[in-house]
């Protein structure tokens, strides 16, 4: 008989069976408690991580509801926030790095199926992995498909489809997503379009920076 979660962490085609619905049942129970705690409860997050297997840096928060298929294929770096509604649906290996950001109802979905209608009804499916760079930020309700590599530096914007790799430094948005500007020095005076800081913020800014 074919050990299929061995197939499934090693990106091959295989079939969610007793033994993968098992994990899935474990993490589940555990998301369940956690979705249902009160606001900002650290403390339940990092055990919630622990029992998970989640790997992850320091200062890092998920706001209820998260949702994961697994989690000990995730991999998180430092100071990472994800707003509510996260879903890292990680049959195959998630690696985030360090201070990335996500709005509301980001996807992160490492799964899929074949196209052929009567190759799926068989019910085999697979997993590629994902990887986010350092310094991204995915705005709200973007998706990212499986064997994804997004660069460090690179902002993805909100209700963006990412079907193919992105470059670091960019912005980049739509459906496929696609670069649609480098990000340069002359972003930093800017904190929305074409408004830019106030002295006061500019210089609170300048104190951090030389920290």
């Amino acid at each position: 008989m074919k050990n299929h979660r061995n197939r499934r962490d090693m990106e091959l085609p295989y079939i969610s069976d007793a033994s993968v619905l098992a994990e899935q049942f474990k993490s589940k129970m555990l998301l369940r408690s956690f979705n249902r705690s009160v606001p900002f409860n650290f403390l339940k997050e990092y055990l919630l991580f622990k029992l998970l297997g989640i790997k992850h840096g320091k200062r890092i928060y998920i706001e209820p509801p998260f949702r994961c298929d697994y989690g000990k294929h995730i991999e998180i770096g430092e100071n990472f926030y994800a707003n509510s509604g996260c879903i890292i649906l990680d049959v195959a290996k998630v690696k985030i790095g360090d201070n990335v950001q996500f709005g509301p109802n980001v996807a992160i979905i490492t799964a899929g199926h074949p196209v052929h209608h009567e190759i799926r009804n068989t019910g085999y499916e697979y997993g590629i992995s994902i990887t986010v760079g350092n310094n991204v930020w995915i705005g709200a309700n973007a998706v990212v498909l499986p064997g994804v590599h997004i660069g460090d530096n690179t902002v993805i914007g909100a209700g963006s489809v990412v079907t193919k790799d992105i470059p670091s430094g960019v912005v980049a948005a739509g459906n496929p997503c696609k670069p649609i500007k480098d990000i340069t020095d002359d972003d930093k005076r800017f904190y929305y379009k074409d408004r830019r800081f106030d002295e006061e913020s500019w210089a609170e800014i300048q104190r951090i920076l030389e920290k």
